[in-house]
């Protein structure tokens, strides 16, 4: 490690000298960095929140470098994308397993589900705006996991049903907002936990548990 910091997708950054003035986007891979760190284990929350303190009030790419200096750069996800589209007739989107939530979305769907599973998503941010636009036999699911809260009041509903089942207690922290908004013009909102399997049932795992 070389002690400068380098963001995975802008190549102009690579060989900035510690002295460089850092910008807000120098920031944000920091903290994405961080966040995943802390949910890896590899640092505390107390940790967590100096260092993101830190990172805010960063004034050069070398202060920057130094909160993580310590921890694997390499192996990162990409920086979450501001905006992901997806256009689909006659057939299912799903995205699930270790995909990177981006910033906003924005869904329109006939005849078809849009599935957003984010039992084993990587979130790098506190919130995620979907706008949609579901027409006849357009549906999206979201399956939830404990910390992650989905607000639909913005959402305009002239046919179709919203049924939420929350994955979690008014008490547990919140890792992400999912604010839905947009419209419905036949098609179904479900949020749901994941669905125990038969290993669940045997060992009494909760939902969304990865049993580590």
């Amino acid at each position: 490690m070389t002690g400068e910091l380098r963001p995975a997708d802008d190549s102009s950054r690579q060989g900035a000298t510690p002295e460089l003035r850092a910008s807000d986007r120098d920031r944000d891979r920091v903290v994405e960095i961080l966040q995943i760190a802390a949910g890896d284990g590899r640092i505390t929350v107390a940790e967590l929140d100096e260092r993101l303190d830190a990172a805010l009030a960063a004034r050069t790419i070398g202060d920057l470098a130094a909160l993580t200096a310590d921890l694997p750069l390499e192996g990162m996800p990409p920086q979450a994308k501001d905006l992901v589209r997806i256009d689909q007739r006659f057939g299912d989107v799903t995205r699930v397993g270790r995909w990177l939530v981006p910033r906003r979305m924005e869904i329109r769907m006939t005849f078809g589900d849009a599935k957003l599973d984010f039992t084993d998503a990587v979130i790098t941010h506190n919130s995620l705006h979907i706008d949609v636009d579901l027409r006849l036999g357009g549906n999206l699911i979201l399956v939830t996991r404990p910390g992650i809260v989905v607000d639909t009041d913005e959402l305009v509903r002239s046919s179709g049903d919203i049924k939420i089942r929350p994955a979690s207690g008014p008490d547990t922290p919140i890792a992400l907002r999912v604010h839905v908004a947009g419209q419905s013009r036949g098609g179904d909102i479900i949020v749901r936990p994941p669905r125990r399997g038969f290993s669940d049932w045997v060992h009494r795992r909760p939902p969304g548990s990865s049993g580590r």
